[in-house]
């Protein structure tokens, strides 16, 4: 599984991203998607900034079009949807949630380095590197995803947690709304604020990132696109969430930002309806 690339910069920071590019798509546990469109690139994309002007305006026309359209054709299912959530449990029809959205920082020399043996203003540092970036946002520029709700409202109140199969916060309706991914509809919402895209990395959960980024090298460069409704990891790889499955995520979330263009978004687009129609990968 690889995406052609003709040659690399010269520049230290793209030969480490194509060293990370090629160490990811090397791994050949993952069926090779014979069917997405190979783009030939004279050096590894690092995010959106490296997507053609065209390409960017055409995929945000798209997912303006799409996502205007749907909203609109679906509204009669969404109140379906709706008042089914509010009849079978209690809580909110609409669930909210922070998520982890398109990530432009560049990473930056640490210079705390050069000041060890230093020792700080009143005996301690003042500056926790953890909270500095939560607060700036470290991890991408966070946002609001909207889904049906599908658990209980008492669903964490142990603290967060990954969702697994046979899940038992999943309520009577929400095990439905799940396999066929209608409880995301809401979604469109975000994707029409340009918070997301019809197609790119599933957005993450920041409480997540930060655990998923302490045990997969370099997990943070997969969010170099807008989140997407849907992707190509999402319809090869599905929604398990354990540190294999997340590896895998990685992998080809980098592959697609390498082969990003308007022909492969149409492709994932009818793919997933596929996966909506069978419920493959469904939690």
């Amino acid at each position: 599984m690889s995406a052609t690339i003709q040659e690399k910069s010269s520049t230290t920071t793209d030969d480490e991203f194509g060293d990370l590019f090629d160490y990811y798509v090397a791994d050949d546990s993952l069926p090779s998607p014979d069917w997405l469109t190979k783009l030939s690139l004279d050096r590894p994309r690092r995010n959106i900034h490296c997507l053609s002007e065209s390409t960017r305006r055409w995929k945000r026309a798209i997912d303006i079009v799409a996502a205007g359209t749907l909203l609109i054709l679906l509204s009669p299912v969404m109140l379906l949807v709706a008042i089914a959530v509010r009849v079978t449990s209690r809580g909110p029809i609409i669930f909210q949630q922070t998520r982890v959205g398109l990530n432009l920082r560049k990473k930056k020399r640490d210079r705390r380095g050069s000041n060890q043996g230093h020792t700080p203003p009143n005996g301690f540092e003042r500056r926790h590197p953890e909270i500095l970036r939560r607060r700036d946002g470290g991890f991408g520029k966070p946002f609001t995803l909207y889904k049906f709700r599908t658990m209980r409202i008492d669903a964490e109140k142990d603290g967060p947690q990954f969702a697994v199969k046979g899940d038992s916060r999943v309520t009577s309706i929400g095990w439905f709304l799940r396999k066929t991914r209608l409880d995301e509809l809401p979604q469109l919402w975000n994707v029409l604020r340009g918070e997301m895209s019809f197609v790119g990395p599933r957005p993450e959960r920041p409480e997540f990132i930060e655990k998923l980024s302490n045990e997969i090298p370099n997990y943070i460069n997969r969010l170099g696109l807008k989140p997407g409704l849907t992707g190509l990891a999402q319809v090869i790889n599905g929604y398990d969430n354990n540190i294999e499955s997340f590896k895998r995520k990685v992998n080809l979330d980098l592959l697609y930002l390498q082969n990003c263009c308007v022909w492969n978004d149409l492709k994932i687009m009818l793919r997933t309806i596929r996966v909506v129609l069978t419920g493959s990968g469904a939690l």
